[in-house]
């Protein structure tokens, strides 16, 4: 489940990226609906699933909450997957507890 939460939080912060890339003229207002509704539905996954994914790895709610901000900040995405890429390293270790 992770690994699907990782490739959620890229996919989400990239569009989110591809959102403000219109705000600065990059691409055509043209393409604002179908941007932004596929940032919507990518941002409500990754709401649902850092939520599923914190409640089986029993993170403390300042974790999610540091999660959920990130989703609003660009680039920060960038720093959930490194933690995300830590977690997932720590939690296959053989010989620690689980």
């Amino acid at each position: 489940m992770l690994n699907v939460f990782r490739a959620a939080s890229v996919a989400e912060g990239l569009s989110f990226l591809v959102i403000l890339s219109v705000s600065l003229g990059v691409i055509s207002r043209d393409y604002v609906f179908m941007l932004g509704m596929t940032h919507g539905v990518l941002f409500l996954a990754y709401m649902v699933l850092s939520l599923w994914v914190s409640n089986s790895r029993n993170w403390s709610v300042i974790v999610w909450l540091l999660i959920f901000l990130a989703a609003l900040v660009p680039f920060a995405f960038i720093a959930v997957e490194f933690f995300l890429r830590r977690e997932q390293v720590g939690a296959s270790l053989p010989g620690e507890p689980a």
